[in-house]
């Protein structure tokens, strides 16, 4: 037990240690003093509640109908409305302060910012439900395991991570700070699917099993477009400036035109490459250059070789070429 006293005894000292780093160590790896950043758990109720109004009566709420519904839909918008407003406006006030850190009594009203942006996402919101419409179609009309739209909406996590997605995009475009990669790198430990929030996708579209999916920053994907799992849309390089420093702005990944089917573990890389309309890309290629319409790009068969006591009693050499 004295033993045990004389340990705990060193904790203060850990403490003085720890604080220490943070006055020492280089780099913004504290947010001390400061404004508020937004929540996190703020981000992700804001992201439950539109799922809320996007898909009424697969989510919390049971027992809706139309008699209902517009009153828990108008709840849902009311709160929506508050809690987006100072999320945006702490986003906006902490990008405004990245160099400078602010103090919190700016002249700037960036919760007004926020709120103008607030109503201009929610007014989106039909939009969105329109769009996310057509990717439950795609994945029911794209994959025959499916026994209807009720379970890709309970089942189906690439059409959880196009949700938070289209979400997070029509925040990116409206120049929200932050709250957009919030929402995607959630929907990214969910699901295994990473899709940046300011890449462009067009309608209709589907990610079958999704695990590993990479959609890069830059990346343009057309309509009726299928991916599958382990399908990376990434960078082919980062060009640097003099000082070594990456050139931020530049399109970096490629472009996906429409009807493209894209299988497990493809690897597509650079701004330049083009992935014509109606083609279609087979498992494991790896592509740094455009390919014309109507392509199918496909790897040589390769040889797979069979040793063992089995092989053997099936044929006279001990292993083959399949």
């Amino acid at each position: 037990m004295a033993s045990d006293v004389r340990l705990k005894e060193r904790l203060p000292d850990l403490t003085e240690r720890i604080v220490a780093t943070y006055r020492d160590i280089g780099g913004a790896i504290h947010h001390l003093g400061h404004c508020p950043l937004p929540s996190y758990d703020a981000v992700i109720s804001i992201v439950e509640d539109l799922k809320e109004i996007i898909y009424p009566g697969y989510r919390r709420r049971e027992g809706l109908h139309l008699g209902n519904v517009t009153y828990h839909v108008g709840d849902l918008i009311d709160g929506l409305h508050d809690k987006l407003t100072t999320q945006i406006g702490r986003a906006l006030r902490h990008e405004a302060g990245a160099t400078r850190r602010p103090a919190c009594d700016d002249d700037a009203d960036y919760e007004a910012l926020g709120q103008a942006k607030a109503i201009d996402f929610l007014d989106q919101l039909p939009t969105l439900r329109k769009m996310l419409a057509l990717d439950v179609e795609a994945a029911y009309a794209g994959d025959p395991a499916v026994n209807g739209p009720d379970e890709v909406i309970f089942c189906y996590p690439g059409l959880e991570a196009v949700t938070v997605y289209r979400i997070a995009h029509a925040l990116y475009e409206l120049d929200a700070p932050l709250i957009p990669r919030m929402m995607t790198e959630w929907a990214h430990s969910k699901t295994g699917i990473d899709i940046h929030p300011g890449a462009r996708i067009g309608k209709h579209f589907f990610i079958d099993h999704g695990t590993g999916v990479v959609i890069g920053q830059t990346c343009e994907i057309g309509d009726n477009v299928k991916l599958y799992q382990g399908v990376t849309l990434g960078a082919l390089s980062f060009p640097t400036d003099a000082d070594g420093q990456i050139v931020r702005g530049h399109k970096r990944h490629p472009t996906i035109e429409d009807r493209v089917v894209i299988y497990a573990n493809a690897t597509i890389l650079g701004g330049n490459t083009v992935i014509g309309q109606d083609s279609v890309v087979g498992s494991n290629v790896w592509l740094t250059r455009s390919v014309p319409p109507r392509t199918t790009v496909l790897l040589e068969k390769p040889n797979l070789r069979m040793r063992g006591e089995y092989v053997a009693e099936l044929a006279p050499e001990a292993s083959y070429d399949i």
